[in-house]
């Protein structure tokens, strides 16, 4: 059966013309949100387990939802560590078999776990967002990671970034906020999955014909890109 997905829709043209201003004050403006006792707890445990396992490199699982793209990772870099982090608990307690040893799923804001990693000293290798909500609405850039005060966070760990999502204009907004932040240009380019879907709705877009865009950028580790007050 040919699985069938909703076609984003959007009210926005282009890019939300008030993108720059929002990196802009997120580049300059310390994120003032108070970290929540449950993140910072889930942090110090996977910290814990992280570092049980030598040096081995980090690749962090953004938004990991049910947590297949993080088992599937983890089998493709058994060299490496895979956290998966998402904030439903629902989403993380679906029976999808243990993950592999080498990945680890996690409960937190990631708001918080972002900067609390940062502030640790993380340096994911690979860091990934796979078909985050886009929040297609206007009203809802503030929503979107490149519209949120943490996006300086997310930068700042480096290693190679890797966006994906149905919604060009998502990628697009992205591509544009990380150039603004950086001075590093990613170009939107198309994917295509050739049958190695790292997520369910990876498989889902793809199989009701929906074309699929990524943006890859190699960054440095860059503490300094967050403000502080």
């Amino acid at each position: 059966m040919t699985e069938r997905s909703r076609i984003i829709t959007s009210n926005q043209p282009g890019p939300h013309h008030d993108l720059a201003r929002r990196v802009e004050r997120a580049l300059t403006h310390p994120l003032r949100k108070p970290l929540a006792d449950h993140t910072r707890e889930a942090f110090a445990a996977a910290e814990a387990w992280r570092a049980a396992r030598g040096e081995a490199p980090l690749i962090l699982d953004a938004c990991c939802g049910v947590g297949l793209s993080t088992r599937r990772l983890a089998e493709a870099h058994p060299d490496c560590v895979v956290i998966g982090v998402d904030r439903s608990a629902d989403r993380l307690s679906r029976e999808h078999g243990a993950p592999p040893d080498n990945a680890l799923l996690v409960r937190a804001d990631l708001v918080d776990f972002w900067r609390l990693a940062l502030a640790a000293g993380w340096r994911p290798v690979r860091h990934y967002l796979l078909y985050p909500n886009p929040y297609p609405k206007s009203t809802h850039l503030k929503m979107r990671w490149q519209g949120h005060p943490v996006f300086p966070a997310i930068l700042a760990l480096g290693g190679r970034l890797e966006l994906r999502s149905n919604w060009r204009l998502y990628v697009e907004e992205f591509s544009l906020a990380l150039e603004q932040a950086t001075g590093v240009a990613a170009p939107v380019q198309a994917h295509d999955p050739e049958g190695d879907f790292l997520t369910h709705f990876e498989r889902k877009y793809h199989l009701s014909g929906q074309p699929l865009w990524k943006m890859v950028a190699e960054l440095p580790h860059r503490p300094g890109l967050l403000p502080v007050e």
